[in-house]
């Protein structure tokens, strides 16, 4: 199969009509084969049941159905393992995204040679304080962190190569950061294309401000996962180590001091509690990074990787590791 549309949503029974009938309309033409996948992440408004009529006028469409509401990461994720396009394209249901940059993005990625395409909306209709001025803090934050070139990481509308979305996992709020994912695992042909943001048509935003905060929460955990997951011990025993040393140091002029002058009373000084609680401080964050090594030499993901090509190899099944 040449696309895989993935379309997570919630409450969006009056938009699901008019989008799935704009995308047959933008890539019917296009003689492409391709499937759109829509995720109902525990609507309660009708959602499903426009699905399954849509399914029975289209066999393109197809859908996936949540018991309650899991979250947009969790909808991808589930939808990722589903999917069968060679390029997968994820985009949002409630129309401000156009079905009209999907053919560009599927082309980006099949015949520019990208893992990732993300979509930038450089003209956005959304409230300037609670959306707008939020937004780029946060993409600027994480252009930084990261070290990937994108302006808008948000953006719901993005073009992979399917082997990128089935060797990354998505939970919590990490659907914002995959092409940090991406980076992380390994792919680094990532792209950008200005992409169209409409006005919302029906209903409501179901994002407040405290996405901010559980973002950038889950923009430290991929940081320290990406650089130290595999190798937790050079983390904290470097800076248990560190505790340890300077504790130690402090200790040992408090005590020279004691052998210089019998009335100096090492109890009386601040120091001298300051340099037990950074050795102590040392010694457990020594402990938490052993503790650390055996959880991860133990995980069965410990040698996951991606192959890129194989010359004069066979792809032997269970003798290698990785995701292939």
């Amino acid at each position: 199969m040449d696309l895989s549309i993935v379309i997570p949503l919630k409450d969006e029974v009056e938009s699901l009509p008019e989008l799935a009938a704009w995308l047959e309309q933008v890539l019917d033409p296009r003689g492409l084969d391709y499937e759109v996948v829509f995720v109902d992440d525990g609507s309660t408004d009708g959602s499903w049941e426009v699905i399954t009529r849509l399914r029975a006028a289209n066999p393109r469409v197809k859908g996936l159905r949540f018991l309650r509401n899991y979250g947009k990461s969790a909808a991808l994720n589930e939808a990722f393992r589903a999917v069968r396009g060679e390029v997968v394209v994820t985009m949002d249901a409630d129309l401000q995204d156009s079905p009209e940059e999907v053919p560009e993005l599927y082309r980006m990625v099949r015949e520019e040679g990208y893992d990732l395409v993300s979509g930038w909306k450089r003209k956005r209709y959304d409230n300037v304080v609670t959306k707008n001025l939020p937004s780029k803090l946060f993409n600027a934050i994480t252009r930084r962190i990261s070290g990937i070139p994108l302006h808008d990481f948000n953006c719901g509308l993005k073009a992979y190569r399917r082997r990128v979305v089935q060797q990354i996992e998505i939970y919590g709020e990490m659907h914002r950061y995959i092409p940090v994912l991406a980076k992380w695992a390994g792919f680094r042909r990532i792209g950008e294309k200005v992409v169209e943001h409409r006005a919302r048509k029906y209903g409501r935003s179901k994002f407040g401000l405290e996405r901010f905060i559980n973002g950038f929460l889950d923009l430290a955990t991929i940081v320290f996962i990406g650089k130290f997951g595999k190798k937790p011990m050079q983390f904290f025993g470097l800076w248990g180590t560190l505790c340890f040393v300077t504790g130690l140091l402090i200790s040992g002029y408090l005590v020279a001091s004691k052998l210089l002058d019998s009335a100096y009373m090492l109890t009386n000084r601040p120091a001298f509690y300051l340099a037990l609680a950074v050795m102590v401080i040392g010694i457990q964050m020594f402990l938490a990074g052993f503790v650390a090594e055996l959880v991860s030499r133990n995980a069965v993901d410990r040698n996951q990787y991606a192959v890129e090509e194989r010359l004069g190899l066979e792809d032997a099944e269970g003798l290698l590791p990785g995701n292939r």
